[in-house]
């Protein structure tokens, strides 16, 4: 008996080595998973968490921070909305996605708060960040001060955006707390959090979080979307007098969060009756952090197999994948998601569905700068953002047209940038034979507009040689089939890395 005991122990230390080792394979795979978490906003009661507290890069649900100390200024009469900002240099500099102001340009509490909630701007959440803590780093500090009295445990900020940096992480357990924090001490701010899209000049833009206008009830937060993060939302809804609040983070596109938020909510509606059959996981606050490091999903994300570069406006709706998002994870398994009222009825429709469907329609907020105006006035400073916007357009567009040659599907477009173009004044319509054209290379170097559209119907042409002089009539074009262009075009600019 006593010779098989070293055996026996051996045998017990080499089964405990290779349940540490399963157990250390094991780890990277949960923490890359998906982190969710369904709360009811009154109460903090949890619902549903997995991954909860596994610390995550917030990305640009970060701006839910910023929103909350900005407006907790204002409570406290530090500022106004109507009081006026500046953009700086710094502000200016932010990757996109932003509004693109100008440093000096002049706006206030309340048109900022409104771009960087709803379009997600960068260069938004640095203005009121500068306005309201004197400096990125300054903010920062109110940010981290603010997340420790709210039980922030798991979460610390170093820029008031959410692009991406080491020291920017959070967890769903914390996001939830913040957005409760939000509705419960900022009531009368709400607002900011549900709108559903801004006009600035002439163009629209709808808020990313696409529950809003196609979920029944749904009345907020805010996206968020770096490649080392994935696709976070923070979502709420409200029926019956009752709210919840879910939190998605890392999917793997921006339909795919919505849907996972969507099967959340409704599966927390559905539960009025049955709570009684589930055991209670206690509040958001008692939920325990995990000591860890943030799972990084870059390869995942935005690697080489994306058709194109991932961005937090993910167009790529789940029909144009067969009704799928990509994985079984979007859905949760399920090649339906069934919406239940009472846990009883039968399904009503696909999640990916309503995702895909067009928003309810409602009239987009105007945003402007400058100074609040109202009346003949609000109408006056409307009118020249879209002169603005006209005068100086041109560049970021320029820069897509010129990266995808293959676009002759967007005439409208390139006309607009060709129109924009001072250089192009010197481009004749296309009256050349195209044998002399394909040979003209001082035109090819001259308007690069020209050079990187290929060839396109009669009437896309048309469309060109209209935009390349603005200020007149253009004649019409004797060439019904323009030539082939280079393809070899120096690219203009970088794509665009929203977060």
């Amino acid at each position: 008996m006593h010779a098989l005991r070293p055996l026996l122990r051996k045998s017990l230390f080499n089964l405990f080595a290779a349940t540490l080792a399963c157990a250390a394979l094991l780890a990277p795979r949960a923490a890359s998973a998906e982190a969710l978490l369904l709360i009811e906003a009154d109460t903090g009661k949890v619902l549903q968490a997995d991954n909860a507290t596994i610390p995550w890069y917030p990305a640009s649900v970060t701006k839910i921070m910023t929103a909350y100390v900005t407006l907790r200024a204002v409570k406290d009469g530090r500022l106004t909305l109507d009081s006026l900002l500046t953009v700086s240099p710094t502000a200016a500099s932010q990757s996109p996605s932003k509004m693109g102001f100008r440093p000096g340009t002049q706006l206030t509490v309340d048109n900022a708060l409104k771009m960087m909630m709803v379009k997600s701007a960068n260069d938004m959440a640095v203005v009121l960040a500068e306005g309201v803590g004197g400096s990125i780093d300054g903010f920062s500090a109110m940010m981290n001060d603010t997340a420790k009295k709210l039980g922030m445990t798991q979460t610390s900020y170093v820029n008031p955006n959410g692009l991406p940096a080491d020291g920017q992480i959070t967890s769903a357990r914390d996001l939830g707390i913040l957005a409760r924090s939000f509705l419960r001490d900022l009531p009368e701010y709400e607002y900011f959090v549900h709108i559903p899209a801004i006009r600035f000049g002439k163009r629209t833009t709808g808020n990313f979080n696409k529950l809003i206008g196609r979920y029944p009830g749904a009345d907020g937060f805010k996206t968020g979307f770096i490649c080392a993060s994935g696709y976070n939302l923070v979502a709420s809804a409200t029926r019956n007098g009752r709210r919840l609040i879910a939190v998605v983070l890392g999917a793997n596109s921006g339909t795919a969060r919505a849907v996972k938020a969507a099967q959340l909510l409704e599966r927390g509606f559905g539960q009025d009756n049955l709570t009684w059959l589930r055991p209670s996981l206690g509040t958001v606050d008692n939920l325990v952090p995990v000591d860890a490091s943030p799972p990084n999903l870059r390869d995942e994300m935005c690697g080489g197999h994306r058709k194109r570069p991932a961005s937090d406006d993910d167009d790529a709706l789940i029909a144009a994948n067969g009704g799928t998002s990509g994985s079984a994870s979007a859905t949760g398994g399920e090649a339906q998601v069934t919406f239940f009222t009472a846990g009883l009825q039968p399904p009503l429709m696909k999640a990916s569905e309503l995702m895909a469907s067009a928003p309810a329609a409602t009239e987009p907020v105007l945003v402007y700068t400058g100074p609040t105006r109202t009346g003949t006035a609000l109408i006056a400073a409307v009118a020249a953002d879209a002169d603005q916007q006209t005068a100086s357009k041109p560049r970021g567009k320029k820069s897509r047209v010129a990266k995808k040659p293959d676009a002759a599907d967007k005439p409208k477009d390139a006309g607009k940038d060709a129109a924009k173009d001072t250089k192009t004044a010197a481009v004749k319509p296309v009256a050349k034979p195209a044998e002399a054209k394909k040979n003209d290379k001082s035109n090819d170097k001259s308007d690069t507009k020209t050079a990187a559209k290929p060839a396109a119907p009669k009437h896309a042409a048309a469309k060109h040689d209209a935009a390349a002089k603005p200020a007149e009539k253009p004649a019409a074009s004797s060439d019904p089939k323009p030539a082939k262009p280079k393809a070899a075009t120096k690219p203009a600019a970088k794509p665009a890395n929203n977060s």
